[in-house]
């Protein structure tokens, strides 16, 4: 794999799986949480964890879209950047199942992404798609970025439900 690709991929690892020097990655800031943790909103008005974790997923898909040459696209749910979540009136039951159906789309999302990284020609990382200010390699370390900043309020926001 080319040095700046290899890089890149690093990053994004670092950041979403781990280990991260600056504290817990995306996905240990979202490990042991459960439907209802994740579900808990401070306020009106407020994300709570979850629609954190779908946000993320959302901008890992729309990263690697516009990598491969389109555009953000039309994601597999109702809404666009943010996703309310929970949904009204969901049993326990159900409730666990949505919040797991989601923290999968973020691992999957992830993998896609990394994938569609990997392969990327590294003689492209500086050149700018028609219709976008960013380049690949700031869209790529920008999704590193984002899930590093997410995995911190994902973290204030569990010790914060803990005190409410």
């Amino acid at each position: 794999m080319p040095r700046e690709i290899k890089a890149l991929v690093s990053a994004l690892e670092e950041a979403y799986k781990g280990p991260a020097w600056h504290g817990p990655s995306l996905r240990a800031a979202l490990k042991g949480i459960d439907a209802k943790q994740a579900a808990k909103r401070l306020g009106p008005g407020r994300h709570n964890i979850w629609e954190l974790a779908i946000h993320a997923a959302y901008w890992k898909f729309a990263v690697r879209r516009q990598l491969l040459g389109g555009t953000r696209g039309i994601y597999n749910e109702e809404g666009r950047n943010w996703f309310v979540r929970p949904a009204a009136n969901l049993t326990e039951a159900d409730l666990e199942k949505f919040w797991k159906r989601d923290a999968d789309a973020l691992k999957r999302e992830h993998r896609a992404l990394l994938e569609t990284v990997q392969k990327f020609p590294e003689s492209n990382l500086d050149r700018h798609y028609p219709n976008s200010r960013w380049t690949p390699r700031q869209m790529i370390a920008g999704i590193a970025f984002h899930d590093i900043y997410h995995a911190g309020q994902i973290q204030l926001l569990k010790r914060l439900n803990e005190s409410s």
